[in-house]
């Protein structure tokens, strides 16, 4: 019987180094690809190797770089959008996707903040939520190291740092699993997608009888609030909502 476990433990680390070793050729290929100017067959390696399950910055990346050389706006938008949900702040992605921004019809201004909200915001994306965690998993242990550190070490100059340190350790480990959560709590509810349509006119309700309220274009980024059958409730960054078909925009967390 254990054996039995054994030889199935076996095939399963074949089976993973297997498909990575594949991966890692198809990323490869697409990359020697892309740099001739093939940018529609780097695109069908890169999307088999989505198919095969393996996601990635640099994956949504590329992604959204072929699309861009092939002047898909939505599509492009959408990749180094996925890019940036992966690997936030990251400049490179940042900039490639300013780019793309700009070959789009709308331009949609995001509501006002107030510069402390700014401030809150800027701090707290500086890292993803789970990097946060991994930060506070990081001060709790220093807190248990500096802890155990007051307690064998002798002088009282020492025992005092290692007491300062442990409870800035401590409380600092409590923040960063405050604000991991706060970041979390926000990215479950925040619901984008990326407007694929050339363009698509946007209803007060979810039916074609219902008064138009204001049109949108390809690679427009909104954010949605809500689904009735195959319609669903966006809202701008400017506050306007409306209604429209679900096959006229595709969702950023489809992974």
């Amino acid at each position: 019987m254990k054996m039995r476990y054994v030889a199935a433990f076996i095939v399963c680390i074949l089976c993973f180094n297997l498909g990575a070793s594949q991966n890692n050729s198809l990323f490869t290929e697409a990359t020697e690809k892309y740099n001739k100017g093939e940018y529609t067959k780097a695109i069908e390696n890169y999307e088999q190797i989505i198919k095969n399950g393996e996601h990635s910055a640099e994956l949504y990346f590329n992604l959204g770089n072929c699309h861009y050389k092939l002047n898909a706006i939505g599509p492009s938008i959408f990749y180094y959008e996925k890019a940036l949900l992966l690997k936030p702040n990251d400049s490179e992605i940042l900039n490639n996707l300013g780019y793309a921004q700009n070959m789009r019809l709308d331009a949609v201004e995001k509501m006002p903040r107030t510069e402390l909200a700014q401030l809150y915001n800027n701090f707290v994306n500086l890292l993803s939520f789970d990097q946060w965690a991994y930060l506070a998993v990081t001060l709790v242990m220093l807190f248990v190291l500096a802890y155990l550190s007051y307690f064998f070490l002798r002088f009282a100059t020492q025992k005092r740092i290692a007491f300062i340190a442990s409870i800035s350790s401590l409380i600092l480990g409590v923040l960063c699993i405050l604000i991991a959560y706060l970041q979390y709590r926000e990215f479950k509810m925040d619901n984008p997608a990326i407007i694929f349509s050339k363009e698509v006119k946007i209803t007060s309700e979810p039916n074609n009888n219902s008064e138009v309220v204001f049109t949108l274009h390809e690679g427009t980024k909104v954010n949605v609030l809500e689904e009735l059958n195959d319609w669903k409730k966006i809202k701008l960054s400017d506050g306007q909502t409306g209604w429209l078909t679900d096959q006229n925009l595709r969702l950023l967390k489809d992974f």
